[in-house]
């Protein structure tokens, strides 16, 4: 959608106060900062945003168990695992396999394993989202990615690679952040923030219609629900829920 003047003006201005961060960012200062504080970060937030969203969590991950392989045990590969954060909402005995493209979330993913004892992991494998040769086609039944393809330089290709490793039958579970509705307040404020927000936050886009790139990816079937987060007001509430199977 185009900005209208107004959301380009008050855009400018928020541009304009975070001045600072711009000239980090042209000094080669701040790509450096972010991703070692990032983690912190988001770990810290993760416990907040958890809270509000467990009821939708465990929802959305109460049929995982249907897609087991045929040992009935489950091969789960979470791409842009983090600090763990799903981890108490996935079934005892999974196969467990985590991917993400900062190296210093690990430490903080291995405090969550500590504390989720009904899980093994398998693999970490430190890949952007859109190549992972480590791992092999059709090799797993499960792939989850939650408030990752904000993240991500390429949805469609991040997509392709999830079809590439899921086995057929096999399900892609996700709950993302997104664009709000056209002419909403939420789009309206998103727009606004937009340029800024993905210097503070590591490239998070908060406009991203990420739901039309999964109408399109290919996948045989389709659950999709749209909701607002139940978090205290914030440009990044609307959010989609659900999976698809390939």
């Amino acid at each position: 959608m185009e900005a209208s003047w107004l959301v380009v003006l008050l855009r400018a201005g928020v541009q304009l106060l975070a001045f600072p961060i711009y000239l980090l960012c042209y000094l080669g200062l701040w790509g450096p900062f972010c991703k070692k504080a990032f983690p912190h970060f988001m770990a810290r937030v993760a416990v907040y945003y958890n809270e509000k969203m467990a009821p939708k969590k465990k929802e959305l991950f109460s049929n995982l168990k249907d897609f087991a392989g045929p040992s009935g045990v489950l091969t789960l590969l979470e791409i842009g695992a983090g600090s763990g954060t799903n981890f108490e909402f996935y079934p005892a005995g999974c196969r467990l396999i985590c991917n993400d493209n900062n190296d210093n979330f690990r430490k903080f993913l291995d405090k969550s394993l500590s504390q989720n004892r009904h899980l093994q992991l398998e693999r970490y494998v430190i890949a952007p989202a859109e190549d992972m040769p480590q791992i092999p086609n059709a090799s797993v039944d499960v792939v989850v990615c939650t408030l990752v393809l904000c993240y991500v330089e390429s949805t469609e290709r991040v997509l392709k690679e999830v079809l590439r490793v899921l086995r057929p039958g096999g399900a892609f579970y996700f709950m993302e952040h997104v664009a709000g509705a056209p002419f909403s307040w939420s789009l309206f404020w998103q727009q606004i923030y937009d340029p800024v927000w993905q210097i503070l936050f590591d490239g998070c886009h908060l406009a991203r219609e990420t739901w039309r790139d999964l109408e399109k990816a290919g996948f045989s079937e389709l659950k999709l629900w749209h909701i607002r987060a139940p978090v205290i007001w914030h440009p990044a509430q609307p959010h989609i829920i659900g999976y698809a199977v390939k």
